[in-house]
């Protein structure tokens, strides 16, 4: 391709990827279901030392994020600390408008070298599992706690503890951990048909980590769920959503369970939050306006300024590209 053509495509694709996540941090900010009481209630919270720490914590989360990136990156290729951020914010901005946060793994490997980005698309996946384990075996604890410790007779609480959606979420997350732990195996197992022979090829790089890496890696996303759990807990207390902490944590926990297993694209995502926030938190506390708010901050604090900044890093890499 003509070198010139190629430079304009890419100054093009990263100013429709911009404005994009633009026009998806938009609309769900105008379809935030009270907006301007939600908003007013996070800003009256500002003067609040728990929300500067929530805010904080944000850091520590995308940090935890980094680091477990760099780590799973080094049998590829050695990236530092910065470009790994730099990724990570990338692919975060994307995620905003694609479903179900696909797009997190076209933002990363940009920041891969051109060589490693098909097989760096496989790292990013195995890394999004061991996040999405940790919020199946969570979140699966918290419906075993709701059922048999708690006797709240709520239909959406009756729903969750139905003995067939707690089956389906515990056999899905043995089947994720044996695909984690195992992902040799089924490399090896697929690796003998024809047809995914190529597949196979691009995807063997995951192999390499032994059970005592893909640990840490779990270990890793553990410490990055402590931390939307300890988040989410001192927002809904400074913004007067009062639960119990042992209950709380149950129904957060249920709460990105929900949020992990919903078709949802970026667009839509915060009012989807919002909403099932409210139905799951709504049984132990009647302050809706507290919940909304709540929701609306964590959005902002860990999605949308996150974006924001990423979006700026992805744009900046699509006109180096030549």
């Amino acid at each position: 391709m003509n070198k010139s053509i190629k430079i304009s495509l890419n100054y093009l694709l990263g100013s429709v990827i911009f404005i994009l996540l633009s026009f998806s941090l938009y609309k769900q900010l105008v379809h935030q279901k009270d907006f301007y009481s939600s908003w007013e209630r996070i800003k009256s919270s500002w003067h609040s030392a728990f929300f500067w720490l929530v805010f904080f914590l944000m850091f520590i989360n995308w940090g935890l994020e980094t680091i477990k990136w760099e780590k799973m990156m080094r049998p590829l290729e050695t990236i530092s600390f910065n470009n790994a951020f730099k990724a990570v914010l990338a692919g975060c901005s994307i995620t905003m408008i694609t479903p179900n946060r696909i797009g997190e793994y076209g933002g990363r490997i940009l920041f891969v070298a051109k060589e490693n980005r098909i097989k760096a698309i496989s790292i990013s996946i195995l890394s999004g599992i061991s996040q999405l384990i940790i919020t199946f075996l969570i979140g699966c604890m918290g419906l075993f706690f709701l059922k048999y410790q708690t006797d709240a007779d709520s239909g959406i609480i009756k729903i969750l503890g139905n003995n067939l959606i707690i089956g389906v979420s515990v056999v899905s997350c043995i089947a994720l951990l044996l695909l984690f732990l195992n992902v040799d195996l089924f490399i090896k197992l697929f690796s003998k048909w024809t047809f995914f022979n190529k597949i196979t090829k691009n995807v063997a790089i995951v192999t390499i980590y032994t059970k005592k890496e893909l640990l840490r890696i779990l270990i890793l996303s553990l410490l990055r769920y402590l931390v939307f759990i300890l988040q989410y807990l001192i927002i809904l207390r400074v913004m007067n959503v009062l639960i119990e902490p042992t209950i709380c944590i149950s129904l957060i926990s249920i709460f990105y369970l929900m949020m992990a297993l919903a078709p949802t694209i970026g667009i839509i995502e915060l009012p989807v939050r919002a909403t099932a926030a409210s139905m799951i938190l709504g049984v132990y506390n009647t302050n809706m306006l507290g919940i909304q708010a709540a929701v609306f901050a964590i959005w902002l604090i860990n999605l949308f300024i996150p974006s924001l900044l990423g979006s700026m890093f992805f744009l900046k890499t699509t006109q180096k590209i030549k």
